[in-house]
């Protein structure tokens, strides 16, 4: 049996300290009802009747302190469970920014990949009209007919006010279809007038289909300007206004070994590398979307933005890429797999380009 060790100090009337070997506590009360409470939580009440020896105690500290420490633990998991999930929010964000990072720079270097359809103004100069005029069309033809078979069904036998109401409806429709040829042989006309025109080298002809199908504005998302003169029927000149700065990301995105976002200044030498494959994936691009949509022969094209002026301290717009791009040469390549910036060699083509210092401004190729 182990040795016990209890010491009672009387504080004031009715009020004692007890100190243990384990724990300390205090009781209160008179004879016949204590309360005690002791360091370990423990609470117990006593009720006794003097000079019998007959008492009743009943304690509640033990189940209280279960409850609340299953409380604490179900709390402790959950706020685990919500950092976990946060974290897992977080990595997810940021594979997404690194993700769309790498797409945009993909997107820049690739621009050249696709083009508009090509127009074949040959066949559409000698496909024939809809019908000729004077004849029926055919939308008013397959109109007609319908009301030649109509065929009243019982419904409208009986109710006569049914089958009436049917015809008219077809005979509207008639009128309909008829207004309807008129428009396809206006329209095909309008494009059989065009491709004469467009084939005998009317340039008001060309820069009119230019302004109509817009060839190059979904590279505008990007930033870049265009202007587009043609004053040979044979060739075209493309003023493009690079604007790097608004195409260019600032920053490097990865993801770390733990998968978490790292963001990083972009050098000078990737910045200048990524311009000169977004420049000359442009030129590629528009190159091709001119010869789609016209009977050109070549295009020259003219790179222009805007960078300081080591001489005067002042930015300036300059041309710092000029190339002539012919349209047999250009039909040669392999899109999917080339360069941009080495398939300029094919080219006659001005550009000083150094990878630590970027663009210089160049002469213009004369079309």
């Amino acid at each position: 049996m182990g040795f016990r060790m209890r010491k009672s100090i009387k504080i004031m009337p009715g009020v004692r300290l007890n100190v243990g070997k384990k724990s300390a506590g205090i009781s209160f009360g008179s004879k016949g009802l204590r309360y005690s409470i002791n360091s370990s939580g423990r609470r117990t009440a006593t009720v006794s009747i003097p000079g019998t020896g007959i008492s009743y105690s009943k304690s509640s500290s033990k189940k209280r302190s279960n409850y609340h420490k299953r409380q604490s633990s179900i709390s402790q998991q959950k706020i685990k469970e919500a950092k976990e999930h946060q974290k897992q929010l977080d990595l997810e964000k940021a594979k997404q920014s690194v993700d769309e990072y790498l797409n945009t720079i993909n997107h820049i270097k690739s621009i050249h990949k696709t083009c508009d359809e090509y127009i074949d103004w040959e066949a559409i100069s000698t496909n024939e009209p809809p019908f000729n005029p004077g004849e029926t069309g055919p939308k008013e033809k397959n109109a007609i007919a319908k009301l030649e078979s109509y065929k009243p069904n019982i419904l409208a036998r009986t109710f006569k006010s049914l089958e009436v109401s049917k015809r008219e409806k077809l005979k509207t429709a008639i009128a309909k279809a008829k207004e309807n040829d008129i428009e396809d042989y206006n329209n095909w006309k309008a494009l059989h007038e065009t491709s004469l025109n467009i084939l005998d080298g009317d340039i008001d002809t060309m820069l009119a289909v230019i302004e109509e199908l817009r060839p190059l504005d979904d590279l505008l998302n990007l930033g870049s300007g265009f202007e587009i003169f043609i004053q040979d029927p044979d060739s075209a000149e493309i003023e493009f206004e690079v604007m790097s700065d608004q195409v260019i990301p600032k920053q490097v995105l990865s993801l770390t070994s733990t998968g978490k976002l790292s963001k990083k200044q972009m050098t000078k030498t990737q910045k200048f590398d990524l311009t000169q494959d977004y420049i000359c994936s442009c030129i590629l691009r528009v190159a091709r979307d001119m010869f789609a949509i016209l009977p050109l022969n070549r295009v020259v094209i003219h790179a222009n933005d805007t960078s300081i002026n080591t001489e005067t301290g002042f930015e300036e717009k300059a041309t710092i890429v000029s190339v002539k791009i012919e349209k047999e040469i250009l039909n040669k390549l392999n899109f999917e797999l080339l360069d941009p910036s080495d398939s300029m060699n094919n080219f006659i083509c001005n550009m000083k380009f150094r990878k630590t210092l970027g663009f210089n401004p160049v002469d213009r190729i004369k079309l």
